[in-house]
């Protein structure tokens, strides 16, 4: 039997076209607050964090529109984008992902926002749900 590399779910992402529309209607609607908002110039996106107890509704909207989240609007249009699990080892759950023959985005882990290091699993070997692998900093739960 093989040990459990998941620890919790992290967040679920939306993809929007307009994230501070979307905050307010997060807030306006459910009380929801931004706990985290970062430009991850990296991949191309603004993120904006909701707390919802240990785990967050991650909000995504493309800063340029060659980036995933532009392409996946353009395809898909807004909604769920992604589901991201907290590992205690990125390196070790994405190996273990390859080892089991899965399809990877990230061939080896990078760094994420708030600090966290990251990969991510392609959909074709998630059954259609992209997943991110997520690892927060030691002594830093957030």
């Amino acid at each position: 039997m093989t040990a459990l590399l998941l620890t919790e779910i992290d967040h679920v992402a939306i993809a929007v076209r307009d994230i501070d529309a979307a905050i307010a209607w997060y807030g306006g609607t459910f009380g929801a607050q931004v706990a985290h908002r970062e430009l991850v110039e990296r991949d191309g996106v603004e993120e904006a964090l909701l707390e919802v107890a240990e785990s967050y509704v991650q909000l995504v909207s493309p800063t340029r529109e060659d980036s995933p989240v532009a392409r996946f609007l353009s395809a898909r249009g807004e909604g769920l984008h992604h589901v991201g699990f907290r590992v205690a080892d990125c390196a070790a759950a994405l190996q273990a992902v390859k080892r089991a023959g899965g399809r990877v985005i990230d061939e080896v882990p990078r760094p994420g926002s708030r600090g966290t290091t990251i990969a991510f699993v392609h959909p074709a070997s998630s059954f259609g749900t992209l997943v991110e692998l997520v690892q927060v900093p030691a002594g830093r739960e957030m």
